[in-house]
């Protein structure tokens, strides 16, 4: 993998962005797997697992994320792991995970990254309800400050969430996976003229459905406001215990986002309430961060009323509650397997007609809607959409489920958009009805 990178590196002096000859920092070493005492996964991605390795001869803890070679071959990812593994290398900040060190073997390519043993900022939302204001505005003011250096270096991160906000064993925040990271054309950062070259285009979507952004929802360039967007929503979540465009399915989570249908909660301050409902402008070029004067807008908001923005990372973190019971988290640094990818229900809530042969009619997005028209026939509609993870050893495969009035499941493999088979219970429409009764469950209904 280094190997490829250097010689790509010095045959390409300029493509788009920045390229030149250069020597890793993080070097890819001739491990092999057998050199660590493998534990617990920490989440499964779309093409990798990233697991607690103990290295046996040093004893030293990381998280190693380890990428299927044939499935980045057959599904084209190539690019985006090329792109991560260059980025990380020349990122230097608190507030980022370390990437330590490569190595690969037949089948795999491995990542040695830095081990939050704190766990997930969404584990310490979902263990304490909600945060504090005091809470939030310490967790919310580390990942200004490394969103700050990401945006002035030009990349930008696109899956800000809380799972991918990790806390060090004393309770620091570090921005994790930049599996999805963009490049601007003027970065700072050196980038290889292969490393996701295809992620060009105006739109590609990327990112988790309740942090996407609206603009991303309708064909627009991504800027960092797609960045500061997705902090409002985590700002949300931290406050509240819930994201602020929850439901059912990504379906009902795009409508809400399209239409900004927002509902603060009363116990809301409101310092908290204006910077989110500013972070969650329509207009990208208005949340606080992305305008003329930078950073300047959104550190000095009343929010972050007495935070020392030259000093941010002496203060003391907010206390680590730790997960009870024996399938515990990173914080308890056990090494118990557990894989919480194989929960595939949704949150939320789906307001449906008392009338079992109706359901509430959703709204058209026709940038989305028109994606999924290929598998309707005429006068048919979408229902309900929802993405589930099918597991396939060291990988996980999205699959896109499709519900629509015939009542007919469509399953699509949503990386290609090729239909991978039908569920067709009546082919009389006059017969049997669809009723959604909760958020991850329908019933199809005979029509009396």
């Amino acid at each position: 993998m280094r190997g490829e990178m250097d010689d790509s590196a010095k045959n390409n002096k300029n493509d788009g962005h920045k390229a030149k000859s250069f020597k890793f920092r993080a070097p890819q070493q001739s491990f092999t797997i057998q050199d660590f005492e493998m534990g617990k996964i920490y989440g499964v991605g779309s093409y990798s697992k990233v697991v607690r390795a103990k290295k046996k001869d040093t004893g030293i803890v990381y998280a190693l994320k380890i990428m299927d070679k044939k499935f980045i071959t057959k599904e084209n990812k190539t690019a985006y792991v090329k792109l991560e593994r260059i980025v990380l290398d020349q990122l230097t900040h608190p507030g980022i995970v370390q990437l330590h060190f490569t190595f690969q073997d037949t089948y795999s390519l491995y990542m040695a990254l830095e081990s939050c043993e704190g766990g997930e900022l969404f584990d310490q939302i979902t263990r304490k309800g909600r945060l504090t204001d005091d809470e939030t505005r310490f967790y919310a003011a580390e990942i200004v400050d490394a969103l700050e250096y990401i945006h002035k270096l030009g990349l930008i991160h696109r899956d800000i969430k809380p799972e991918n906000l990790l806390l060090t064993s004393d309770g620091h925040i570090k921005i994790a996976d930049f599996g999805s990271v963009k490049p601007m054309q003027d970065s700072q950062i050196t980038v290889l003229p292969n490393a996701a070259a295809s992620d060009d285009k105006a739109c590609t979507f990327v990112g988790t459905a309740a942090y996407v952004p609206p603009e991303v929802l309708n064909n627009s360039p991504a800027t960092f406001g797609n960045d500061l967007w997705a902090l409002g929503c985590t700002l949300f979540q931290m406050l509240s215990g819930t994201s602020p465009f929850k439901d059912a399915s990504e379906w009902f989570i795009f409508q809400k986002i399209i239409a900004r249908d927002i509902k603060f909660p009363d116990y809301f301050s409101s310092d908290a309430r204006d910077l989110i409902d500013k972070l969650l402008d329509i207009d990208p070029a208005k949340r606080p961060g992305a305008g003329p004067d930078g950073y300047g807008s959104l550190k000095n908001h009343p929010f972050f009323r007495g935070i020392d923005w030259h000093d941010i990372r002496s203060k003391s973190p907010p206390r680590l509650v730790l997960e009870k019971g024996p399938n515990s988290s990173r914080t308890s640094g056990g090494d118990e397997t557990s894989d919480s990818s194989r929960n595939l229900s949704h949150i939320g809530d789906v307001t449906s007609s008392s009338d079992a042969g109706h359901i509430t009619k959703l709204s058209s997005i026709d940038s989305f809607d028109s994606k999924w028209q290929q598998f309707l026939e005429p006068g048919e509609s979408v229902l309900m959409i929802s993405m589930f993870k099918k597991l396939q050893k060291l990988s996980s495969k999205k699959v896109q489920l499709i519900l629509t009035n015939k009542p007919k499941l469509v399953y699509v493999d949503p990386s290609k958009l090729a239909g991978k088979g039908n569920m067709i219970w009546s082919d009389d429409p006059n017969e049997l009805s669809v009723q959604v009764t909760s958020p991850s469950n329908f019933k199809i209904c005979i029509v009396s």
